[in-house]
């Protein structure tokens, strides 16, 4: 299960991101009721995240935390973990590598699972 929190003026392709998901939950043989929180945000509250979390004072493209939860053998209920990302920094970087924005989205989301997962 995936819960985005965004806000309304963040363009976000809600049904591309759950297919994105979705093939990498099969890819990690995950069970469909795992819970990811995906949470989009501006360059100041990621810059405040990194701060406090990495000691980098930068606006970063994606963060992400694991839960330690995500080790049981029961994994109903409990979130594996948060995926946090500057939509701005992900705009830019988009415009800069000469890509679309769902497409960075879609790798900047992969990345941020693959380091949950691994």
């Amino acid at each position: 299960m995936l819960n985005i929190i965004s806000s309304s003026r963040y363009k976000i392709n809600r049904k591309l991101i759950k297919k994105t998901l979705n093939e990498v939950f099969t890819g990690y043989n995950l069970p469909d009721n795992a819970i990811i929180n995906l949470v989009f945000i501006g360059k100041k509250k990621m810059r405040d995240i990194a701060v406090k979390y990495k000691q980098e004072n930068v606006a970063l493209p994606v963060l992400s935390f694991a839960f330690d939860s995500r080790d049981k053998e029961t994994h109903s209920e409990s979130p594996y973990g948060e995926i946090f990302i500057c939509y701005p920094q992900a705009v830019l970087l988009a415009a800069e590598r000469q890509k679309k924005v769902d497409d960075m989205l879609t790798n900047l989301i992969k990345h941020g699972l693959d380091n949950i997962l691994k």
